[in-house]
């Protein structure tokens, strides 16, 4: 009589055991996702990082109460029709906040997340110990990754979200005013905020890769932040000099500003378009990079 054979329910660990792994090795299981988030929210850099992504909108408003408004000495200029038009509802003061961020403080929060997750556990002589537990290089690559592209995503929404709430509640709830168009409803205000700091979230993905590629390099976290944040910078001073004509268009900076189109009537898309198209592209580079050059790199000796 014919017996059907069951299953090998040890299938697993003696798979494990040929490729020369320990039973019950599982790569999957390694470095668990919320442990790195948890283990990097402990961390006081992220807590500090965004506990002052909370407290600028508040440090905004007070100095905006110090504003006596007979003090024309900045009259007519471009910044004070900004804070002017800060000061008129919460859509405008999220709308400020987020325009005098965007060009450093953003930069450096996510430069300092991406930047500081790999370096530093190197510095600290830990790295190699993660990876003798052993974890996957790619494994401990992408949590390590994630988490960091988390906690940049989280210090953006907070900023926004805490300068929405202190300005709506200081300046009440209007029209979405700017400089280039007429009043937008308070409804599509918001949905054009959202787009805002939407596409600042991909844009940011340069300063992320970037930072994570330098991360990997070397064991100087300082060195990853501040290289990262110093490229940013002379993108930017580079894109100033029009005599670089259509060079310009392939700087990482070139359309970082592109936002500004979603507050015109009818929304400029063409340049967020691009910008979204060059940030993936750098993105993937430096990523594609880093990867390559982790998984070949002597990390134990």
């Amino acid at each position: 009589m014919n017996t059907v054979e069951s299953p090998d329910v040890h299938q697993p660990d003696q798979v494990a055991q040929r490729s020369g792994a320990a039973a019950g090795y599982r790569a999957r299981f390694t470095l668990p996702l919320w442990a790195e988030v948890r283990r990097q929210a402990s961390r006081r850099r992220t807590q500090l990082t965004l506990g002052f992504m909370a407290l600028l909108p508040l440090i905004v408003l007070i100095a905006f109460e110090f504003d006596s408004g007979d003090d024309d000495d900045n009259g007519g200029g471009e910044f004070a029709s900004l804070v002017e038009l800060a000061t008129s509802g919460g859509l405008n003061f999220t709308l400020f906040t987020i325009f005098v961020s965007s060009s450093f403080l953003l930069v450096v929060a996510v430069a300092l997340f991406c930047g500081d997750t790999v370096a530093s556990e190197a510095s600290w002589g830990s790295l190699r110990y993660l990876l003798a537990v052993p974890v996957p290089r790619a494994r401990l690559l992408t949590v390590k990754l994630v988490v960091a592209l988390a906690y940049s995503g989280l210090s953006l929404v907070v900023l926004a979200a805490t300068a929405l709430l202190v300005g709506t509640v200081r300046y009440g709830w209007s029209p979405l005013r700017s400089t280039v168009a007429a009043e937008i409803p308070a409804g599509e205000g918001l949905l054009r905020l959202l787009g805002i700091v939407g596409y600042l979230a991909v844009v940011l993905l340069i300063v992320a890769s970037l930072a994570f590629l330098l991360s990997v390099s070397t064991d100087a976290a300082l060195g990853a932040v501040g290289g990262a944040v110093l490229l940013w910078i002379l993108s930017s001073i580079l894109d100033q000099i029009t005599a670089l004509g259509v060079l310009r268009d392939f700087l990482p900076t070139h359309f970082s500003t592109a936002w500004l189109g979603l507050l015109s009537t009818p929304t400029q898309t063409d340049d967020i378009v691009k910008g979204c198209v060059s940030a993936l592209a750098y993105a993937t580079v430096f990523l594609s990079v880093a990867y390559w050059r982790f998984t070949r790199k002597d990390v134990t000796s």
